[in-house]
């Protein structure tokens, strides 16, 4: 039966105790056991960051140059900050999103803007990227009516930089690289990228979305994290979400252009109406203030220290999580994580370990199994609330791979997020 609408309002005890209620059956996701979807650095962190929203919490980003004008403020403060973590050159400039798909289409579109001016690019239009890119820029293709050329990987499943020199034509507008790539964890050779951007012309996007805020940290730390960022000359624009691995409160990501112009192809304009002039650099108009005030306070409460300090922690967890697993008889890496992204499978021995039934058996002892379709594997993001419960998971692991061995495999079961 469908919901009606309440006839009286109720007091806020009652409403705070049926939303506690209602989410009794919950995945335990501070307890680390959920893969993805949550992001903690610090407790301190998540309190400024809460205080911070809930500070701002009427206010409307869409008003700032109007109306909030501290506001305004924060949020340029915000990108002039990510512009000095990527080493942009001087000229340089970006905007606020709601989140890593949102630049990535703003992105995009600035790109086909940009290729409309440019006589030697012949309509359609395309986009050529390594299988393993995140599905925001096929959203975006089907949107602006571009091909989105997906080609398979290549060492270590990152980008196969020669087969997608090959695959550019007269009609590329775009290449694609990740920082690292969501399914695998890895980083794609934004080097090689940047070169043939440069030798052939086309327009360079670094998706930088899941890792952006932690790979400079991990680099200074001493991890071997490859550049990947706006010191090379070849990317022109750069996505990074602060609500995953800046540890911000949702929704806020940041999209980053080399140049100004490139900027002003990603915005919208419209004047043909009773109101006049509406200009805006996101899809969507009202952006919650909170986002903006939040994110702005807590790179400032963590500082360059205290990133360092949470990517030590991180690395450290990262590094106990993929011995414990390659400890596990049956299971393999998929990938050497760069960062923080786990992707493992079961080894081939006459086909006695199906990794999706593995996957059953940890959904029954209470943990959201992360999966990947292709290659099959099991997933996960790991910040820090899972370290609370690594012993747990890798205990819970081991069994449930000793539960699946000979059991067979589920070919319809798919990986969906």
């Amino acid at each position: 039966m469908r919901k009606a609408f309440p006839k009286t309002g109720t007091e806020w005890q009652a409403l705070d105790a049926e939303m506690t209620a209602m989410s009794g059956a919950d995945i335990n996701w501070r307890q680390g056991r959920a893969p993805l979807y949550v992001f903690h650095g610090s407790d301190a962190a998540y309190e400024v960051g809460f205080q911070a929203f809930m500070k701002y919490f009427s206010e409307n980003a869409l008003g700032g140059r109007r109306a909030f004008f501290g506001l305004k403020r924060m949020e340029d403060e915000v990108v002039e900050m990510g512009l000095d973590l990527f080493r942009a050159p001087d000229g340089a400039v970006g905007n606020m999103t709601t989140g890593g798909s949102e630049s990535i289409f703003i992105a995009v579109k600035a790109a086909r803007d940009w290729a409309r001016t440019q006589p030697r690019l012949k309509a359609p239009y395309s986009i050529v990227a390594p299988f393993t890119a995140h599905a925001a820029f096929n959203k975006a293709g089907d949107v602006m009516d571009l091909e989105v050329r997906r080609l398979a990987t290549g060492e270590n499943r990152r980008a196969d930089v020669a087969a997608m020199e090959a695959a550019v034509d007269d009609g590329t507008i775009m290449l694609v690289g990740s920082a690292p790539c969501f399914p695998h964890g890895v980083i794609d050779p934004i080097q090689a990228l940047s070169d043939l951007a440069r030798e052939r012309d086309i327009w360079l996007h670094v998706d930088a979305c899941v890792g952006g805020y932690v790979a400079p940290f991990f680099q200074r730390i001493g991890r071997d994290i490859p550049d990947f960022d706006m010191a090379l000359p070849g990317v022109r624009s750069l996505s990074a979400d602060l609500h995953k691995f800046g540890f911000c409160p949702k929704p806020a990501s940041t999209l980053f252009y080399r140049e100004e112009e490139d900027r002003e192809r990603g915005l919208f304009h419209f004047d043909q109406w009773p109101n006049g002039q509406f200009s805006t650099a996101t899809l969507s108009s009202t952006r919650a203030g909170g986002a903006v005030t939040a994110a702005w306070a807590v790179m400032h409460h963590l500082g360059e220290a205290g990133y360092m300090d949470i990517s030590k922690q991180m690395a450290d967890m990262t590094d106990a999580y993929v011995a414990g697993i390659k400890a596990i008889d049956g299971l393999h890496l998929l990938a050497e994580p760069d960062l923080t992204i786990i992707n493992f499978g079961a080894q081939d021995r006459n086909n006695e370990l199906d990794i999706f039934k593995v996957a059953e058996g940890m959904d029954r002892r209470g943990w959201l199994p992360g999966l990947t379709q292709n290659p099959k594997g099991m997933h996960a993001m790991l910040s820090m609330f899972h370290e609370a419960g690594r012993e747990d998971y890798l205990a819970d692991l081991a069994a449930s791979v000793e539960e699946a061995k000979g059991m067979g495999g589920d070919p319809d079961l798919k990986a969906v997020y």
